[in-house]
């Protein structure tokens, strides 16, 4: 060998061996959270704004990550458009000096958390509490909580995300450690979001930022070192250091049922079809197995990953006589994306009417079902654009991808298990109380306070460049030799990550700023917001803080939202709504000094919650009528008025501060069978960030035959357009439940 050759295999080596040592990754840490609350002055003035009479309305956000998830860690990679780690403790100074809340949850995913996280996020609820201001009248309130990520990829071992929220913060009161899931969510988690080959290239695809990448690969070699719990010890009985899981709800709710914490359990993100399997339902979680009455009392209805709450008839997947899965045929503004892969095969035929074209087409359709979630990956060289708007809910307000329609709110209020009964020996049944929140994975609660900045408050994360899409987003893209024929996917035998078997691509269009949650509370302590969500006193907003009072008055008595009156007569229902009010721009003097200009710019991209004294106008109110199933044959959709009334609201009123006031009863409600119902405040429409989701244009039919999708890649889609569109900003309130009496013995 020349002694030239020899050099450069002793440089080759040396430089393989400093990428490997050159850094293994800077340690997370919680931070520190700002030692400042805001100002009685301020406080005291959104108190007043957000009170009538001796009613009082805060609002939260039950849903909030940090890149303690690993996820979140991910996706803040630079490589990926991300700014860097962002520590429990950055939440809980966004919280209170960006979007002004008066309380929010920790909700990292519990399947990428070592028992140091979970010792962090203890310590930071509790510091976050601390420089709130005395107990009993705080600035804000902080909980402790986590995420259950349970994915299954088929429908009968899917159950989907639920947060789990602790009342209690002493270290006497909360879990040892968080409940993860098992199966899909947690091979993702504890072998990362990237993969083994992403993980080691991409500190060097962005060579400035390589330290704070390597922090992924050194946070996924400390998760992997902890021991996994064993399942059949009581909770109570396990070491202190390990990682526990369960599998399905039934197992969560047992240990929950262990451990013996205060504890709400929100199901969440529930249609949106990115890790949700066609076909899935509510059906197989009521029962008693996998239902728990006491702490299931609530479902988040909206988030930044789009609407849970509206049913439709259609589905992604049907079925034959045999149980066989069937491509359903397309349906008025809905269009299967089976059937769209068998179009785009026929498309590419020389002879489209062929029976050797009508085969493959056939095939195309069969192997897009066969895949699950990852059936656009079955089709050979395509984009997201081949797709058009195939398997969207194209007439849902701000919908998720994918939506599955039988896993909406309103699906599981009409259902009901007739197999099972509850304690008063009726069918058993879903009665929740309503919230939104926002999903976000930046430690920043509240994003919807502005629509500004589609990168910085909504989950619009994409590779930045084409050679990290192709690394990062395309590497599963089908690759066939001939273009015509359709390439099986097996989802459960894949090499590729999670981001490269969802559609990471066209779920850029379907990111939105988030809900908030809003409580009537007696007070602003901890014990007076939880009485109130135990009550399902709560609402949920798209962001805006909407003032919203929904009741039902019969003989003399005030029934609030959330209420389950058990009647023979109607009652007398009443609704008050008020606007948000208007933005300044900016933010308000005491987050500048709290925070530095620096920091606020960091943070909250120099945008903060900044009330005027102006209100946005409510345009109507809505209501929505379910009549739950009587009988097991009864077909949800016909039990389901959306809308059952609406009422225009008279915009003159609500410039002297009254608000939409509307009242209305129900005659044909008679006590035979039960009837729930629920208000929606629509307020005026305004721009609003992926507010025209792929942005389809439209033929003289209303049939979508192009789109410009909103990418999360700066390459892709300009980071500075927030693809603004018109939308109409609103609040669920939570139902009213009218149950016919008991039968007298």
């Amino acid at each position: 060998m020349k002694p030239t050759t020899k050099l450069l295999c002793a440089l080759s080596a040396i430089f393989l061996i400093w990428l490997v040592y050159d850094s293994q990754g800077t340690p997370e840490t919680n931070g520190e959270p700002v030692a400042q609350a805001r100002p009685p002055a301020w406080q005291a003035q959104e108190t007043q704004r957000h009170s009538v009479a001796d009613s009082q309305i805060l609002f939260g956000d039950f849903h909030v990550h940090t890149t303690f998830s690993m996820d979140a860690h991910g996706w803040s990679m630079p490589v990926l458009g991300g700014e860097g780690l962002h520590p429990p403790s950055e939440a809980c100074d966004y919280a209170r000096f960006c979007s002004g809340l008066d309380f929010w949850s920790f909700n990292d995913h519990a399947e990428g958390l070592t028992p140091w996280h979970w010792q962090e996020i203890k310590d930071t609820v509790r510091a976050c509490n601390a420089v709130s201001g005395a107990p009993e009248n705080p600035d804000m309130v902080t909980y402790l909580g986590w995420e259950w990520t349970q994915m299954g990829n088929t429908r009968d071992s899917h159950y989907g995300h639920k947060n789990v929220i602790i009342k209690d913060t002493a270290e006497a009161d909360v879990p040892t450690r968080p409940i993860s899931s098992g199966l899909v969510a947690w091979e993702a988690m504890r072998n990362n979001p990237l993969g083994p080959v992403e993980t080691f290239l991409s500190p060097y695809m962005d060579f400035k930022n390589r330290d704070a990448q390597q922090s992924l690969r050194l946070k996924q070699k400390n998760l992997l070192a902890v021991e996994v719990c064993d399942t059949e010890v009581h909770v109570n009985d396990l070491p202190t250091e390990c990682l526990e899981y369960a599998e399905t709800p039934n197992e969560l709710f047992r240990k929950l049922d262990e451990g013996g914490w205060q504890s709400l359990v929100i199901p969440h993100g529930n249609t949106w079809g990115f890790y949700t399997p066609p076909g899935a339902s509510w059906d197989k979680q009521l029962s008693k197995a996998q239902h728990d009455p006491k702490r299931q009392t609530l479902v988040e209805a909206f988030s930044g990953h789009g609407n849970s709450e509206e049913y439709r008839d259609w589905r992604a997947v049907s079925f034959d006589e045999a149980g066989n899965e069937v491509c359903p045929a397309p349906s008025e503004g809905y269009l299967p994306c089976c059937h769209r892969a068998g179009e785009i095969i026929q498309d590419r035929c020389e002879q489209p009417d062929s029976a050797e074209c009508v085969a493959k087409v056939e095939k195309a359709k069969g192997d897009y079902l066969a895949a699950g979630r990852a059936g656009h990956l079955t089709i050979p060289n395509t984009a997201p654009e081949d797709w058009l708007a195939c398997g969207q809910c194209t007439d849902c307000y701000l919908p998720a991808l994918s939506t599955r329609p039988a896993l909406s709110t309103q699906y599981a209020l009409a259902l009901r298990n007739f197999e099972e009964t509850d304690e008063n020996g009726e069918p058993l049944a879903f009665r929740w109380g309503f919230i939104a929140s926002s999903d976000n994975h930046a430690a920043q609660p509240g994003t919807g306070y502005k629509e500004i900045g589609r990168h910085k408050s909504t989950e619009a994360a994409g590779a930045t460049n084409a050679l990290t899409q192709k690394s990062f987003v395309e590497a599963a893209k089908a690759k066939g030799g001939d273009p015509t024929v359709s390439v099986p996917f097996d989802i459960n035998k894949t090499k590729y990550n999670f981001l490269q078997v969802n559609e990471m691509e066209r779920q850029g269009s379907y990111f939105y700023t988030g809900g908030l949650v809003a409580v009537h509370s007696d007070g602003r302590d901890r014990d007076s917001i939880w009485k109130a969500l135990e009550n399902n006193q709560v609402y949920g907003t798209s962001g805006e803080r909407i003032l919203l009072w929904f009741d039902a008055q019969q003989d003399k008595v005030t029934h609030t939202m959330g209420s389950q009156i058990r009647t023979q007569t109607p009652p007398l229902f009443s609704v008050r709504a008020l606007g948000s009010f208007q933005q300044l721009p900016g933010c308000p003097e005491h987050s500048v000094k709290a925070l530095g200009e620096a920091r606020l710019d960091y943070m909250c991209g120099g945008e903060c919650y900044n009330p005027s004294d102006s209100r946005n106008q409510i345009e109507r109110i809505e209501i929505i009528r379910i009549r739950p199933q009587a009988h097991p044959n009864e077909d949800i959709g016909d039990l389901i008025d959306d809308v059952w009334k609406s009422f225009s609201c008279d915009t003159a009123a609500q410039q002297w501060g009254d608000g939409c006031q509307v009242s209305f009863s129900d005659p044909e409600y008679s006590g035979e069978r039960e009837f729930i119902y629920y208000a929606r405040a629509i307020q005026q429409a305004q721009p609003v960030i992926n507010g025209g989701q792929l942005r389809c244009t439209l033929n003289d039919e209303g049939q979508c035959i192009d789109v410009d999708p909103c990418y999360g890649g700066p390459h892709l889609t300009a980071r500075e357009d927030d693809c603004l569109a018109p939308a109409t900003e609103r609040a669920w309130s939570s139902p009213i439940y009218l149950i016919p009496p008991r039968p007298t013995l």
